[in-house]
C-alpha cells in the first residue's frame, strides 16, 4: 500500500491524498487550493496523477478546500463513485456550482489583465454544468455503515463534528500483496468539542495509520463564555458608533453557527435589536439544508426549532438573495451587521462590503475563522494597513477583531485530546492541512506525549509505503 500527499501538505488548502492498494487508486478528498489568484489557478489546473486512473473518491466533507476540484476531476476523466455522507452530498449540490461560478469569474478577471499585457488568455478548468454533472457520481453513505469501496478496502464514516455531514474516514485494508491487514484513519477536519450545533468528534479504535489535520497546532481558541461577551461588546460598540459590523463567514456552518449564537444572545438581552443581514445566496441555501438535516444537529437545536420554529432566525434578520438588494446595503444608514461569504475574503459579495467599509473607522471587521496565508482575510487579520480589493488599493481604518472560538477546527489542546481518544498502535501519523509552523508545533507536542508513534509532517507529492 502506498500513500501520496497531493494537496494540503505544508498548507491548509487543496486537500488530496491518494492511496494505491491492490492495483486500485483511492483519492481522499479533492479540494481547491486557495491563495493568490494566479498561483491558485496554476495549482488547481493540473493534477499530480491521471484522473482517469483514479477508481474511487472518498469525501470527508463539503468545504471547498476539500471538495472544490471534484468537477475538474470528473471533467478530466474520473468516472468512479464519490462517497460522502447524505448531508455532505446535499451541501455539495449547492457549493460546487457556486465554486464553479466563482472560478469562471476569476478566470474572466485574470483574462482582462492578461489581455492588457498581451498574454495568452486562460480557459476555465470547469463550468457550472461540469459541477452539476459531477453530482451524478455521488453515492451517499450514512455514519457507521461499512461499505466495500474497492478490492480489499472497506470504508466507514464516523462523525468529525466539524460541519454538517463532516466525517472521519476509516479504511480497513487487506493488502493482497503483503498479506497485511491494517486500519487507516483520515481525520478530515476535526471539529471542536461542545459545539453549539454539532456532536463531538467520535473516537476510533484499532488504528494503525493516521492522516491528521494540524490547522491550529500550537494555538488556542478563546473560551466560549469569553467569546459571547466579546461579540456582545463589539455589537454594543457598533451601535454606539452607528457603524457597520462586517463579518466574513463561510456560507456553510460558520454562518449558521453565528445566526444561532446571535439568536441566543439576543434572547438573553445581551444587546438590543440591530438590523442584521446575511448577504450570501449560498449561505441562504445552506441554511435551508441545515433545516432539512436538523435531526443530525444537537438536541438543544431541535428544542430551539420546536420552541421558536427557527433556530437560525430572529427579529431584525434579513436574508439577502438578490444582487440589487445586496447593492442597497451600501446605502444603509446607522448601525447594522452584515454577514457575507467567503470567510477568507477571497471571493463573493464580502469583497464589495469590504471595499465599501474598510476605510471607515466607525466600522468593524470581525473574523470568526481561519484564513489561509496570503488571502485578503489573512492580510487584514495580520494588520496590513493597505490591502488590494478587486484591483484597487485601500487604506484600512476599520477596526479589526478576531474571534477564533467560532472556528470549526479543534485547537491545539483539542487536537491532542482527539489523538488521545484514538485507540490502537498508531504506528504512522502524518500531519496535513497546516501551515509549517502549525504542523511543527503539533508534531512536537505529539512526540513528547506519544513517543511510540512515528509522527511525520507530510510533504507535497511525497509517497510513503505502509
Amino acid at each position: 500500500m502506498k500513500l501520496t500527499f497531493c494537496g494540503a501538505a505544508g498548507t491548509t488548502t487543496g486537500s488530496k491524498h491518494l492511496i494505491t492498494v491492490n492495483g486500485q487508486r483511492i483519492l481522499l478528498d479533492c479540494g481547491l487550493y486557495q491563495g493568490r489568484r494566479s498561483e491558485a489557478f496554476e495549482r488547481n489546473r493540473d493534477f499530480p496523477f491521471d484522473p482517469q486512473q483514479v477508481d474511487v473518491v472518498v469525501l470527508s466533507h463539503a468545504h471547498i478546500d476539500h471538495s472544490g476540484n471534484l468537477p475538474h476531476l470528473c471533467k478530466r476523466g474520473f468516472s468512479g463513485n464519490i462517497f460522502a455522507t447524505p448531508a455532505t452530498r446535499d451541501l455539495c449540490s449547492i457549493m460546487l456550482p457556486d465554486a464553479a461560478h466563482i472560478h469562471e469569474s476569476d478566470i474572466n478577471w485574470l483574462n482582462r489583465h492578461r489581455k492588457n499585457d498581451n498574454l495568452p488568455l486562460l480557459e476555465a478548468s470547469y463550468t457550472m454544468e461540469d459541477a452539476e454533472n459531477c453530482m451524478r457520481q455521488f453515492v451517499s453513505v450514512g455514519y457507521h455503515r461499512p461499505m466495500i469501496i474497492a478490492d480489499g478496502v472497506t470504508m466507514t464514516f464516523i462523525d468529525a463534528g466539524h460541519v454538517l455531514g463532516s466525517a472521519q474516514v476509516i479504511l480497513d485494508i487487506d493488502d493482497r500483496q503483503t498479506g497485511r491487514k491494517s486500519r487507516l484513519l483520515f481525520s478530515g477536519d476535526i471539529g471542536r468539542p461542545n459545539n453549539d450545533l454539532l456532536a463531538d468528534p467520535e473516537a476510533c479504535e484499532k488504528v494503525d495509520h493516521i492522516i491528521m489535520e494540524s490547522t491550529y497546532g500550537g494555538r488556542h481558541h478563546e473560551l466560549a463564555t469569553d467569546s459571547n461577551e466579546h461579540i456582545c461588546r463589539i455589537i454594543r460598540r457598533i451601535l454606539q458608533q452607528k457603524g457597520k459590523l462586517i463579518i466574513p463567514a463561510f456560507a456553510v456552518e460558520r454562518t449558521q453557527q453565528l445566526l444561532y449564537t446571535l439568536d441566543q444572545l439576543r434572547h438573553e438581552g445581551c444587546f438590543p435589536l440591530i438590523p442584521t443581514f446575511v448577504d450570501s445566496p449560498l449561505a441562504v441555501k445552506a441554511t435551508e439544508i441545515f433545516r432539512l438535516h436538523v435531526d443530525e444537529l444537537k438536541p438543544s437545536v431541535h428544542e430551539a426549532a420546536f420552541m421558536r420554529n427557527d433556530p437560525f432566525g430572529f427579529e431584525g434578520l434579513q436574508l439577502v438573495r438578490d444582487v440589487n438588494e445586496s447593492k442597497n446595503l451600501n446605502k444603509l444608514k446607522g448601525a447594522a451587521i452584515i454577514i457575507s461569504a467567503s470567510g477568507m475574503a477571497e471571493s463573493g459579495r464580502i469583497l464589495h462590503h469590504l471595499r465599501n467599509n474598510v476605510g471607515n473607522d466607525h466600522n468593524i471587521i470581525l473574523f470568526v475563522g481561519y484564513c489561509a496565508e496570503n488571502t485578503l482575510g489573512w492580510k487584514l487579520r495580520e494588520g496590513h494597513q493597505h490591502v488590494n480589493i478587486l484591483g484597487d488599493e485601500f487604506e484600512v481604518h476599520a477596526g479589526i477583531e478576531i474571534l477564533d472560538s467560532f472556528s470549526g477546527h479543534a485547537d491545539h489542546d483539542e487536537l491532542l485530546g482527539w489523538f488521545n481518544r484514538v485507540q490502537g498502535p498508531k504506528k504512522n501519523v502524518f500531519l496535513v492541512h497546516g501551515e509549517p509552523d502549525r504542523s511543527t508545533a503539533l508534531k512536537a507536542a505529539l512526540d513528547a506525549k506519544h513517543g511510540e508513534s512515528s509522527v511525520k509532517i507530510a510533504v507535497m507529492n511525497q509517497a510513503v509505503e505502509l
